[in-house]
C-alpha cells in the first residue's frame, strides 16, 4: 500500500536536511507525511515532498519565516502569487538592512560625539485643534503595522460620520519605541467637524503651542534616520533653553505612498515653552 513511499531517513538523504529540520516542517504543517504508523509514529513520505522539502529549505536560506514559506508554497496559488509574495519578502528584508546600515551610521556618529548635521531646526505655532485618536502601546517592530491599522481606523470613522480632515495626520510618542523597549504610541488626525469617540477612537482638544521642528525627506524613512531627527531636535530646545512642554511627535503628510527620495514627506516636532528669565538679584 505504501511501496511507493520513502522514510524520513531517505527523505534526509535526498534533501540534506536534518531529521529535526524535517519534523519541524512537518509539525507547522508545511511538509505533512503521508503516512505517520499509529504504533510507532515512523513517517514516511511520498517522492513529491523530495521537491517540496527542498523549496523550504531554499526560502529558508533567504531568512524567510515559516508562516510566509507557506503562503508562497500554498498548492492553490499561482506560480506568479508565489513570485510576488517573494518579492514582496524581499523588499522587506532590503528596506531593513538599508535601515540597519543607517543606524550603524547614526551610531557611529554619536560614539564619536558629533551632533547629527543633516537636520535644521525651525520653529512654528500650531493652532488648537480638535482631533481624533486611538492608541497603543507599541516596540519599533509593531510600530509601522500599528501606523497604518490606526490611521485606517481614523479615517474609516471619519468618512461614517461624514466628516473632514482639517489638517495631517501626525503620532505622539509617549516615550522611547526602541527594538526592545515599548511605549505607548498616540495616532491622531485633525477635524473641524462634529464627531463622537467610538471604541477604541477618542476625540479630545490638542492645545495651541509653539513647536520646534525639522522636515524629512522620504530618503529619511527608516527608524534611524527618524532617531536622528529626534535627537536633533531635542538637543536644538536644550541649546536653546527651552523646555519640552508636551511629547514629541512626527507629522504625516499625504504624499508619503508616492513621493520621490528628495520630496518633503514628515516633520519631526516637539512642543516647548521658553524657559523664564533668570531674575536679577534684590538690590
Amino acid at each position: 500500500m505504501h511501496e511507493d513511499l520513502i522514510s524520513i531517513g531517505e527523505l534526509a538523504a535526498r534533501t540534506r536536511l536534518s531529521h529535526k529540520a524535517l519534523r519541524l516542517y512537518g509539525d507547522r504543517g508545511l511538509l505533512t507525511p503521508a503516512h505517520v504508523d499509529e504504533r510507532t509514529g515512523f513517517r514516511r513520505y511520498g517522492p513529491d515532498q523530495v521537491e517540496r522539502a527542498r523549496r523550504i529549505a531554499l526560502l529558508r536560506g533567504t531568512g524567510m519565516p515559516l508562516a510566509q514559506i507557506a503562503e508562497v508554497l500554498d498548492p492553490s496559488a499561482e506560480v506568479s502569487e508565489s513570485v510576488r509574495l517573494l518579492d514582496a519578502y524581499w523588499r522587506q528584508q532590503e528596506s531593513a538592512h538599508a535601515s540597519r546600515r543607517a543606524a550603524v551610521g547614526y551610531a557611529r556618529h554619536v560614539l564619536t560625539g558629533r551632533k547629527p548635521s543633516m537636520y535644521e531646526i525651525a520653529e512654528r505655532d500650531v493652532p488648537e485643534q480638535k482631533v481624533l485618536f486611538t492608541q497603543r502601546h507599541v516596540t519599533a517592530a509593531d510600530l509601522p503595522g500599528f501606523l497604518s491599522e490606526a490611521t485606517q481606523l481614523l479615517f474609516s470613522h471619519l468618512r461614517g460620520t461624514g466628516a473632514g480632515l482639517s489638517g495631517p495626520v501626525f503620532a505622539v510618542y509617549h516615550g522611547l519605541v526602541s527594538e526592545d523597549s515599548g511605549a505607548p504610541v498616540e495616532v491622531c488626525a485633525p477635524t473641524r467637524d462634529a464627531i463622537e469617540p467610538a471604541g477604541t477612537i477618542g476625540v479630545r482638544i490638542e492645545p495651541a503651542h509653539r513647536e520646534a521642528y525639522t522636515a524629512l525627506a522620504k530618503r529619511h524613512e527608516g527608524y534611524a534616520a527618524t532617531a536622528a531627527a529626534h535627537d536633533a531636535v531635542l538637543a536644538w530646545l536644550t541649546e536653546q533653553g527651552y523646555v519640552r512642554s508636551a511629547s514629541p511627535r512626527e507629522v504625516y503628510y499625504p504624499n508619503w505612498a508616492t513621493a520621490e527620495p528628495d520630496d518633503h514627506v514628515a516633520d519631526v516636532a516637539c512642543p516647548f515653552l521658553a524657559r523664564p528669565a533668570a531674575q536679577a538679584p534684590s538690590p
